[in-house]
């Protein structure tokens, strides 16, 4: 139901439909805190996608109205995700459980990652779609700190890196309430507060977007064409502003989803006593 609607509001075109029913049959099976973590994404995402679209696409080439993620975008955005939760299901079982790094060691680890992967991902979104629009200057490039124009890979602005921290504070709060209602309440007796994950979905949302802004400035060509719109190739009549021609934005979004995968376990396993 929730890919057909996605579909109906063309936040996903059908290949995007059709793949997303099998990460969502994935993420619910293991953890129904995963699934809530995968809705709060696709929903406020699709929604940050939507905002100001007239303004978006004076500046993207390659705009499409409503977003309309193909089953690429949703791999590389979900697809990290999707494997920590098989492992999850694999090893753990289905099941909720509450952070407790002592006690319930790999389904901690596991459950960091995926929310990791999400933080990164809706952080990264906010910020790109929602300060991309709402930035009374233009960006500034990331390795240089110059000026850039709007819409240029690695060009972050205030707001922007405002939103992606919200992005990730959202992402964090939807699994600290999913964790909430969920688990088994006798096991939160033994257990270390819980309120840290939305800390750590601040953190990921913000850090995440700053790797993929970090990859897009270097990686990623962006160029300037004679109508004044961002694109990510090269020729005679496109002005190099940044970047080179090795990774497009599907690679960077799974590269930065892995990393962020790998990295939230071992920062939350290390940070958790101390908060």
């Amino acid at each position: 139901m929730i890919a057909f609607y996605g579909y109906q509001k063309k936040s996903l075109n059908l290949s995007g439909a059709l793949f997303g029913i099998v990460v969502g049959f994935v993420l619910t099976l293991s953890n129904f805190c995963f699934l809530a973590t995968l809705l709060t994404f696709f929903t406020s995402s699709s929604k940050a996608t939507k905002f100001r679209p007239h303004l978006k696409r004076k500046i993207e080439e390659d705009f499409k109205e409503g977003g309309q993620r193909n089953w690429i975008q949703v791999l590389c955005n979900a697809g990290m995700a999707t494997q920590l939760a098989l492992l999850y299901l694999m090893d753990v079982g289905a099941s909720e459980k509450p952070i407790d790094f002592f006690n319930h060691y790999r389904a901690s680890w596991l459950s960091m990652g995926v929310l990791g992967v999400f933080a990164c991902c809706n952080g990264d979104t906010w910020a790109s779609e929602l300060g991309t629009v709402m930035a009374k200057s233009d960006p500034f490039l990331i390795t240089s700190f110059k000026k850039v124009p709007n819409g240029t890979n690695g060009g972050v602005t205030l707001i922007g890196t405002f939103f992606s921290m919200v992005g990730g504070t959202v992402i964090g709060l939807s699994q600290y309430l999913a964790t909430f209602y969920f688990s088994d309440k006798a096991s939160w007796d033994n257990a270390p507060p819980q309120w840290p994950l939305i800390l750590f979905g601040a953190f990921a949302g913000f850090f995440g977007s700053l790797i993929d802004s970090f990859m897009g400035a270097t990686l990623q060509y962006s160029g300037l064409d004679k109508d004044g719109k961002i694109v990510s190739h090269s020729s005679k009549s496109v002005k190099h502003i940044s970047g080179r021609n090795v990774l497009d934005n599907h690679s960077v979004n799974l590269i930065t989803t892995v990393i962020m995968g790998l990295l939230m376990p071992t920062i939350s396993k290390s940070l958790w006593p101390i908060i």
